[in-house]
């Protein structure tokens, strides 16, 4: 039977551990800038739904929640924060724009928008998650 033994040095050893102390990081911000992507797409969308007559407050209560973990790892949310001028929630608001109510017809903008992401996102986070081992393991 055959044997193989392979020794890595101290310097592998150290980079390996570097990776394994900066791999929270890494994700964190592997996610931000895929979540920064779909925001974006979100936004544009959201903007061309809306009419002309719009005050604009709705695309600006959109952003992302402050990363959060959980048992499947590391997230965060992307949504609509506030109420606008008459006390109507925000969330409310983007939801009927989305799904549409018994008086309005629905103008989907955040479906779309994970639809037409969903690879670059993902392309975007394979990138970060790369550059940032590379510069490790130099």
């Amino acid at each position: 039977m055959a044997r193989v033994t392979i020794k890595a040095g101290d310097d592998y050893a150290l980079k390996l551990s570097k990776l394994a102390t900066g791999s929270e990081e890494i994700a964190k911000k592997a996610i931000y800038e895929a979540a920064g992507i779909v925001a974006d797409a979100i936004k544009e969308n959201l903007l061309d739904v809306l009419s002309p007559y719009a005050t604009g407050e709705l695309a600006d209560s959109l952003g992302i929640a402050p990363m959060d973990h959980d048992k499947t790892g590391w997230n965060t949310k992307i949504g609509f924060d506030g109420y606008d001028k008459k006390g109507v929630p925000n969330q409310v608001k983007a939801r009927v724009l989305e799904s549409g109510s018994s008086r309005q017809t629905k103008r989907p903008f955040v479906r779309p928008a994970l639809e037409a992401t969903r690879g670059k996102a993902e392309d975007a986070m394979a990138k970060i998650v790369d550059e940032e081992i590379k510069k490790i393991m130099k």
